[in-house]
């Protein structure tokens, strides 16, 4: 009697054991499970994280309101191709968009050292400013051309450059207008102003033969000054894009945001809203 209650006690133990056992191992697996499920959901929370890292900022935007229908004022706004893509972009980046107007030359000194978040201006895409700032994904081409008035000897492009050729040229200082007409013409045949508006003044008053500027503008301000015209040639075709310090994470968060703006057709329809078809 006494082994038969000895070895039903033994029989209960190890049934008792082989539960113990049991349950640990399915605790154990259910903890794996659980971890390996929090891992993905961890790693796509930092994503997420990574890739909104603008969300709730305020992004400077250095821009100069003088350069229609890309910046202008209207009232006391600046608005425009490049201040309403930036306010799409901010848009999407969850932040939100204070635009600073100066001067045009001072636009990559601002970004490069910290004063402005990022640069939009029609500002060219060139191998000079690469070495100071980085660009964007382009999301226009411009067209430097030429304006001159009404009767002017300067018929084409080539004029400029031909054979004893003096015509005096004024751009908008440190645009490209102005760094390939110097690049073409030299210092001495080339007058530069603060704003486009200023060198157009200046040929409308005969103090200059030409001014070389963005066609947008330049329509701009030749619908606004009688007596002035487009040359049917053009002087040169750009890329224009946004600027932001060497080295920012930001061009790399706004790049996603702005190229999807232009797949789902939003920053063309932004041009068109400002820039006709003909």
């Amino acid at each position: 009697m006494k082994k038969f209650i000895a070895a039903a006690l033994c029989l209960v133990m190890i049934l008792g054991l082989s539960a113990c056992a049991g349950s640990s191992k399915t605790d154990t697996s259910a903890a794996t499970a659980a971890a390996s499920t929090a891992a993905p959901a961890a790693s796509a929370s930092a994503s997420a994280a990574a890739a909104s890292s603008a969300a709730g900022k305020t992004l400077i935007m250095a821009t100069n309101a003088e350069f229609p229908p890309y910046e202008y004022y209207e009232n006391d706004k600046i608005v425009g191709i490049d201040a309403e893509i930036a306010q799409a972009v901010c848009d999407k980046m969850g932040c939100t968009l204070e635009i600073d107007n100066m001067e045009f030359g001072s636009i990559v000194t601002a970004v490069s050292s910290g004063k402005a978040d990022f640069g939009m201006a029609g500002m060219t895409v060139t191998d000079e400013r690469k070495q100071s700032v980085d660009f964007s994904t382009s999301y226009a081409t411009g067209v430097q051309v030429v304006i001159v008035k009404d009767g002017s000897e300067i018929t084409s492009v080539d004029d400029l450059s031909a054979d004893g050729a003096k015509y005096m040229v004024g751009v908008q200082q440190d645009t490209t207008g102005d760094i390939y007409a110097t690049d073409d013409f030299g210092d001495e045949r080339v007058q530069r102003f603060n704003k486009g508006a200023d060198a157009v003044a200046a040929l409308s008053a005969g103090k200059i033969d030409c001014v070389i500027i963005d066609n947008e503008p330049a329509k701009a301000f030749v619908a606004a000054n009688t007596g002035l015209k487009i040359l049917d040639t053009s002087y040169v075709t750009e890329d224009y894009a946004a600027c932001f310090a060497k080295g920012s994470a930001l061009t790399a968060e706004f790049n996603t945001a702005l190229e999807a703006l232009i797949k789902d057709g939003t920053v063309q329809s932004i041009i068109d809203k400002y820039i006709s078809a003909d």
